[in-house]
């Protein structure tokens, strides 16, 4: 086993038919852009009722048809925002609790420690989150994952990723395993992947490999680190 391989995200997560929702933060391996990219999959027809829609460069999960919600509570939410040279990005509303933290002056760990794993049980959905900071040119960027310690949901387990950004390497975290009742929660560190220069190469493969039954949305953003100049592409199964 090379423990430091970079592998093509699309074979991550082709054949596996529920990943559930997935954060990439890495570098383009040109060594130009920066990359985030988050998707959301969906089981219930609560869950699957959504969209992603973009709001002066924020990213927000909305119904699809308003009048099936049944409970809004842990699916809509604002995924990515951005506040300075940080970008947020996360599964949930933990993305406000970094926000805020960060507004005044506290640091991505101090907001996740106010935070848990969700509260649906037997599944107890991780909170996984990401964040980006840009300087002179380049950036760095943290993840983390908070996680049921037990199959009861007795106390949370949290964990944090420091990573500096190099060309062509990305990480990817997501939600679970594979499918599974209840589902079984993703194990170990944020997975290697390799990030392209191209951002429809890259949306196009990942968005082919998701479950063609349980995909949703997908969002990704380049950014090129000499101008700050954004691409950006949106994906959502519901139109």
């Amino acid at each position: 086993m090379n423990i430091y391989e970079v592998n093509d995200i699309a074979k991550q997560v082709e054949g596996n038919s529920y990943v559930g929702r997935g954060i990439v933060i890495g570098k383009s391996a040109d060594g130009k852009k920066a990359c985030t990219a988050y998707f959301i999959m969906g089981r219930s027809a609560n869950s699957r009722n959504r969209v992603f829609t973009e709001k002066n460069g924020e990213v927000f999960t909305e119904p699809f048809d308003a009048s099936k919600v049944e409970d809004p509570s842990l699916i809509i939410y604002a995924a990515i925002r951005s506040f300075e040279n940080k970008l947020i990005v996360t599964n949930g509303n933990q993305t406000d609790t970094i926000y805020d933290f960060i507004k005044d002056g506290k640091s991505f760990r101090d907001a996740l420690n106010t935070r848990e794993f969700e509260p649906d049980a037997p599944n107890f959905t991780p909170r996984i989150s990401g964040m980006a900071t840009f300087d002179e040119g380049d950036f760095t960027y943290e993840m983390s994952i908070l996680k049921s310690i037990d199959e009861v949901g007795s106390a949370c387990a949290r964990y944090t990723y420091d990573y500096p950004a190099i060309a062509g390497l990305g990480h990817f975290i997501h939600t679970y395993v594979c499918d599974g009742n209840p589902i079984p929660t993703f194990q170990g560190e944020p997975e290697r992947v390799a990030i392209p220069d191209d951002i429809d190469e890259f949306t196009n493969s990942l968005w082919n490999a998701l479950d063609e039954d349980n995909k949703i949305s997908l969002y990704v953003r380049y950014i090129d680190l000499a101008s700050g100049k954004e691409e950006n592409r949106m994906i959502n199964k519901n139109k």
